[in-house]
């Protein structure tokens, strides 16, 4: 889902490099890494699945979550 938005948006060739796991982290994260969103970039609208346990520790299920991602070519360091 993200790898498409990054197609549509910065061509084949950063698609094809796209790392999820190094390339894409949620505003939170990047001003925690030292970044910051540059002005007017809007975000990669993705989902993830969080397990829910009860009081016990026992899994439950898992709840579907929208999240937004930002690429690190929408970021730049901190000043």
């Amino acid at each position: 889902m993200v790898k498409e938005q990054v197609k549509e948006r910065w061509g084949i060739r950063a698609a094809n490099s796209f790392d999820p796991y190094h390339d894409a982290m949620t505003a939170t994260a990047w001003f925690a890494a030292g970044f910051k969103i540059k002005k007017g970039e809007k975000a990669l609208r993705s989902i993830t699945f969080i397990e829910t346990e009860d009081d016990s520790g026992t899994l439950h299920h898992k709840v579907r979550r929208g999240v937004n991602l930002f690429h690190k070519r929408q970021v730049h360091p901190a000043s």
